[in-house]
């Protein structure tokens, strides 16, 4: 059955478009609008990057945000109705570009390499490995990685710390999404084990939380391909 959850996975973002589109541009994710919108925002400042890639880039919101802040930006996703939406919203509508991270190799060689690549809640498949692979023929020979994603230990609060597919019904907005998406989850180690298999050595790890938040609502990653 786990077969069909990245094909259940890809059809979620397609389906879901508009529906994310307003939760993000209205800033009704709790989250996002008291502590990882201006997490991973801080860790990209930090790394004081000329060229950043957005990978999984989505409706666009962080590579407006960033364009705003004077950085020379782009934006790639695999999900077309996504990118359109990206597209629409910004008045450089050619910043975006439309296809999976393991094309990053190939499709990406126009967009040249980048001092930062980003993946902003972005990684939610199992099969991960070549797509992060793949990112490292983007990356300069001084760049770096930074991924932020869901807490492991906060995610599995009341589950089993393990990994395996979960599914995200998206029932705090009132039937507003048609499908429910599937999404893989890792432990920490987990995690850090895939990255250092794709090749990428970890410079820090930070956990991003609301100062009245018992748990950290994100877990922040920057790394650096191994020469």
């Amino acid at each position: 059955m786990s077969v069909d959850k990245p094909r259940q996975l890809m059809r979620s973002w397609q389906a879901n478009a508009e529906a994310w589109t307003r939760v993000v541009r209205e800033q009704r994710l709790a989250s996002r609008r008291l502590v990882t919108d201006a997490a991973i925002l801080g860790a990209i400042d930090q790394c004081a990057p000329r060229r950043v890639l957005d990978v999984g880039c989505g409706e666009g919101w962080l590579c407006r945000a960033l364009a705003a802040k004077g950085y020379d930006v782009l934006g790639v996703d695999a999900s077309r109705p996504l990118i359109l939406q990206a597209r629409a919203a910004d008045p450089a509508p050619q910043r975006y570009h439309e296809f999976g991270y393991d094309q990053l190799v190939e499709a990406g060689q126009a967009l040249g390499q980048f001092d930062l690549l980003v993946c902003n809640f972005a990684l939610l498949d199992e099969a991960l490995l070549p797509g992060l692979k793949a990112m490292r023929a983007r990356v300069t020979d001084a760049g770096y990685l930074l991924i932020q994603t869901l807490h492991p230990w906060q995610a599995s609060a009341s589950q089993p710390y393990a990994d395996g597919w979960r599914v995200e019904p998206f029932s705090d907005f009132a039937g507003e999404f048609t499908q429910p998406m599937p999404w893989f989850f890792r432990t920490l180690q987990s995690w850090l084990a895939l990255l250092a298999e794709a090749g990428w050595q970890l410079q820090w790890l930070q956990e991003p939380k609301h100062p009245q938040q018992i748990q950290p609502a994100s877990m922040l990653l920057l790394l650096r391909a191994h020469a």
